[in-house]
């Protein structure tokens, strides 16, 4: 098969590759339909997580057909469509058990596309293929499913849920990228007051204003503003730079939640001197996609309108140039781009 493979930083090729075998009775092979990038994947390009040995299948995130399953995989069969988690789940282990699998101990975790070969092939194999899998129904588009993989249950899970969004809230998002603007998606099924997004790029804070923010405005007065009146009730940061985690300290109330959702590769200061007093939360995360399912059927009925969030659709071969689209987004406008094992049209 074809895959994308990282070689070290700032190297990857699509390389003709070994086909995945089932390794384990809980396994399943499937063909990828759909992937996409995600900001992680950037990062181990650049060489931030260490972890990742030269050689593995990079990719996270995948819809597709399942085509073979290991004898101990028994809610699964060939031809059956499914979202493929970016998180893989024991289902034994007692953080399972909590439905954090995140934090899986019994092998599971984050471990596609980072540990093991990942999603942006033409085939994957999945671990733990019951519980890392989520089937979709055929009325939903690829487009729509493959953000059910990871970028709304991170909105939702590590941004919404940890940061404990309610009615009436004031909400500040920081970074403007596909998962802040996911969390303004999200966000509005809590009735906050105000939803405010920050970015230095236009076009981004163009969509955030499209997607239901209700105010879009670079960093600077309105940071201001909030530092020095009542603050906001929640804060997340989404956008995976020190300097935005800053903001967020800036712009959070007393008693506030700060909910950190951005990939950081590089050290953020806590400012303890000026924050000890303040009565702050602040939470981070790995997702843990317990709640893909419900999500799903959200974005089934319409309560999700995320198609926006789709910006560019390629070739699976063409998934360098899917990188260089991703990788500078504020310039060609990229937000998710999505690539398919077939499509009817070109979105660029």
């Amino acid at each position: 098969m074809r895959a994308l493979v990282y070689h070290g930083p700032a190297h990857t090729s699509w390389d003709t590759v070994p086909d995945p075998v089932i390794e384990e009775a809980t396994d399943a092979v499937v063909r990828v339909d759909a992937t996409t990038v995600c900001g992680t994947d950037l990062h181990i390009r650049r060489g931030d997580f260490p972890e990742v040995s030269p050689g593995t299948v990079l990719g996270h995130e995948a819809v597709g057909e399942v085509v073979e399953t290991g004898g101990q995989v028994h809610h699964l069969r060939p031809g059956d469509q499914v979202i493929v988690s970016a998180v893989s789940a024991c289902g034994g282990c007692r953080e399972c058990h909590d439905a954090r699998y995140g934090q899986c101990r019994g092998g599971g975790g984050w471990i596609l596309g980072n540990l093991i070969n990942g999603t942006q092939a033409e085939l994957v194999r999945v671990p733990f293929a019951d519980h890392s899998t989520t089937r979709r129904p055929s009325d939903l588009p690829l487009d729509n499913a493959v953000l059910l993989a990871e970028l709304l249950p991170t909105a939702y899970e590590v941004g919404i849920r940890n940061g404990h969004v309610g009615p009436g809230d004031t909400v500040v998002v920081v970074g403007a990228g596909p998962v802040g603007l996911a969390s303004v998606v999200v966000a509005r099924l809590y009735s906050p007051r105000r939803i405010i997004v920050v970015d230095q790029a236009d076009a981004r804070l163009e969509t955030a204003a499209r997607l239901g923010a209700d105010a879009a405005e670079s960093p600077g007065k309105m940071i201001a503003d909030l530092s020095e009146g009542p603050g906001a009730d929640v804060v997340i940061e989404a956008s995976g730079d020190p300097d935005g985690f800053v903001l967020c300290t800036r712009a959070v109330r007393t008693g506030g939640h700060i909910a950190n959702i951005g990939t950081h590769g590089r050290p953020a200061t806590l400012h303890l001197e000026s924050l000890w007093r303040k009565n702050l939360t602040i939470s981070t995360g790995q997702v843990d996609t317990s709640s893909t399912p419900w999500l799903l059927e959200l974005m089934r009925f319409g309560r999700l309108p995320v198609s926006p969030l789709v910006t560019h659709t390629l070739a699976l071969d063409r998934m360098e140039d899917a990188y260089e689209v991703f990788a500078h987004g504020t310039s060609t406008g990229a937000l998710k781009v999505v690539l398919h094992r077939e499509w009817p049209q070109v979105r660029t």
